[in-house]
């Protein structure tokens, strides 16, 4: 199996997050994405709506920006293009200029992808993995899954949405650990795979063994935490 510069495959898919000893957030019932920002009406959608929706499958391995990688994937959902073409054009009236998206989770991680980017074909809204719900895990009862950037790029628990005309500020995760995320990772703007594009200042060959070194110490962070 062939795969990017810097990855390697860990067989199983682990649980992906910074905070990895914290329990899952609550969610809402029901569930629903509020859309909001560079729009003409805020909307809320229930995920529910969803259902009304052209289904998608897709395979796709999974890399994270720390190294490790998850080969041939199976996701179920709907395409992020028609959600955006189907419901928040004609009912959210996004303005003229959007760029730029903010995915926000209920686990308060925030990230953001291009207009260009979120439209790409492969991104879904994925919830279903493996052919079962998605569980707390891996982003209940619906995320971002974006197979062409890095891991950060596919936020967890979604819950928000918004529309930028410019580039948000980085805004990964509140307090600590967002600073800590702003000023040692840094994390690319792009984020995609096929470029290695793993740190926004540094070229990925500088921060591919601190990356790694970085996953290590939450695997060891997560185990401690666990023990009872």
């Amino acid at each position: 199996m062939s795969l990017p510069p810097g990855q390697r495959d860990v067989g199983s898919f682990p649980r992906f997050g910074i905070a990895l000893w914290e329990p899952p957030p609550p969610i809402a019932e029901p569930a629903i994405i509020r859309v909001a920002g560079a729009v003409a009406r805020p909307i809320e959608v229930p995920v529910s709506r969803l259902a009304e929706l052209q289904r998608r499958d897709i395979v796709a391995d999974f890399h994270c920006v720390t190294g490790w990688s998850v080969s041939d994937l199976h996701w179920s959902g709907v395409a992020f293009r028609m959600f955006y073409e189907s419901i928040i054009v004609p009912e959210a009236r996004p303005e003229s200029g959007v760029s730029y998206i903010l995915f926000e989770g209920a686990d308060g991680f925030r990230t953001t992808l291009t207009l260009a980017d979120a439209l790409d074909d492969g991104v879904i809204l994925a919830d279903q993995l493996g052919g079962t719900a998605l569980d707390s895990d891996h982003g209940a009862p619906l995320r971002l899954l974006s197979p062409r950037q890095y891991a950060y790029k596919s936020a967890k628990h979604l819950c928000g949405i918004e529309l930028h005309i410019h580039e948000p500020a980085d805004d990964y995760r509140k307090g600590i650990r967002r600073r800590f995320l702003r000023w040692l990772v840094k994390p690319h703007s792009r984020a995609r795979v096929a470029e290695e594009e793993r740190h926004r200042y540094l070229p990925a060959w500088v921060v591919r063994g601190i990356y790694w070194q970085i996953r290590r110490l939450w695997i060891w962070a997560f185990s401690r935490a666990r023990r009872p």
